[in-house]
């Protein structure tokens, strides 16, 4: 289902993967610095996310600025909450690389308001950009250390936007209860030589909605 979410003097184009059941929690989704949200990982989520009976919104918000996309997907947000067609009970936030920077951001703004009604559950970071390529001794990582719910981490084991012992590093800093799942010899782009496209998508879909399952009660389909 495709809708326009307006924004400012603007609109988002967004689009709905609705489950076949009355869903109770949904995932937000959205893409990367370069791409939109059909993005070819993104789609393959929210199909199986959709088959498995959470509902998705993916969203694309272009902009290489992290504080307008994060206004972007907290705009989606109230959105989605404010839905009269789709009464959730929760949602997941969920970006891959910038789009993980601009999720993280959002759940640690909207957990620090005063009326943080516990709508948020999670977020699911895909190809975490903890730092820019070779310059590992700026890490993003306020954001992250600030959150409260539970957070999911996907990452390449040779990501180079984000070092594993980095990363670990960080996580262990965190007070949130976390999870990082490794993609074996995966890059930023989540490519491992010698595996296909669709095998490593099967391997991030699964690990992303059984984390979600373990956090909120959703049945096993």
């Amino acid at each position: 289902v495709k809708v326009k979410i307006p924004f400012g003097n603007k609109y988002l184009d967004a689009i709905f993967s609705v489950p076949e059941k009355k869903p109770t929690y949904g995932v937000i989704l959205t893409h990367g610095a370069g791409g939109d949200m059909n993005f070819p990982h993104l789609v393959s989520l929210a199909a199986y996310l959709a088959s498995h009976g959470v509902l998705c919104l993916r969203f694309t918000c272009k902009g290489l600025n992290v504080a307008y996309r994060t206004q972007a997907f907290k705009t989606v947000v109230e959105y989605l909450k404010l839905s009269d067609d789709y009464k959730l009970s929760g949602v997941f936030l969920a970006g891959r690389s910038m789009g993980s920077r601009a999720a993280a951001s959002v759940v640690r703004q909207l957990s620090q308001d005063d009326d943080d009604d516990g709508f948020i559950q999670g977020l699911v970071c895909l190809s975490y950009p903890l730092h820019r390529p070779k310059l590992q001794s700026k890490l993003r990582d306020e954001d992250l250390l600030l959150t409260r719910c539970p957070v999911l981490f996907v990452s390449g084991s040779a990501d180079e936007m984000c070092e594993k012992q980095l990363l670990e590093g960080v996580v262990s800093k965190m007070k949130a209860p976390k999870k990082i799942h490794w993609i074996d010899k995966a890059n930023h782009g989540m490519a491992v030589k010698g595996r296909t496209t669709d095998d490593i998508m099967e391997e991030i879909n699964a690990q992303v909605f059984s984390w979600l399952r373990e956090n909120v009660q959703l049945e096993h389909k």
